[in-house]
């Protein structure tokens, strides 16, 4: 199941992606406030600024609405990452800047993370498919960055491994900001991480 298949009356896709920008925004809003089930779409619809009918015009359920919002994290992860990276001249320097732009759009995001691991549970079989393939992709992403950094020096598992540890490291300073976030500013956070993924590869390259 892909965004592109969550049914819409309307056929004009501009508006349809700007509509879904605004519920998405609404949304997040909501859920961190009270949580996906004790949220309604007309709380929703009002929080988006528009109607409850014209909400329904870019959604079928509120599960749609939660599918959004996830779609919507990892879809952002792979912009900024793809800006902050640049493949023709791949370096460990060169990495590091990319992996501190994730770091940084997990602070931008830190919300949406909570939600993503509280609320994911609550979509339907097909759609929690979908979320977790493209939490797949996000792992995918920074092991490209690695495998391209490293020229290809470490082995699938060591690559596989680390990529999975810098995604949860991300995700970290969001779901543990209860404790993270009290002794750590996200500059220090960022570079402490980015010292162990460093002295991790140097090891893993020596």
């Amino acid at each position: 199941m892909k965004e592109e298949k969550i049914l819409s009356s309307v056929k004009d896709q501009q508006l349809i992606k700007v509509r879904r920008e605004q519920i998405i925004k609404g949304a997040i809003k909501l859920f961190k406030e009270k949580g996906f089930h004790k949220t309604t779409t007309r709380e929703i619809a009002s929080e988006s600024g528009f109607s409850i009918g014209t909400l329904y015009e870019y959604i079928r359920t509120k599960e749609d609405v939660l599918f959004l919002v996830c779609d919507s994290i990892h879809e952002q992860v792979r912009e900024r990452i793809a800006q902050a990276i640049d493949l023709e001249s791949p370096s460990i320097p060169n990495m590091m800047q990319a992996l501190r732009s994730y770091f940084y759009l997990m602070d931008e995001m830190q919300d949406e993370i909570v939600i993503l691991y509280q609320e994911v549970k609550s979509l339907n079989k097909e759609s929690r498919k979908h979320v977790l393939e493209r939490e797949r992709d996000m792992v995918g992403i920074i092991e490209d960055v690695i495998n391209t950094c490293t020229e290809g020096k470490l082995s699938a598992k060591e690559v596989s491994l680390l990529g999975n540890n810098i995604v949860v490291q991300g995700h970290m300073w969001g779901f543990r900001r209860w404790i993270i976030q009290k002794k750590f500013t996200l500059e220090d956070y960022t570079e402490e991480q980015l010292k162990i993924i460093e002295s991790s590869i140097s090891r893993q390259l020596s």
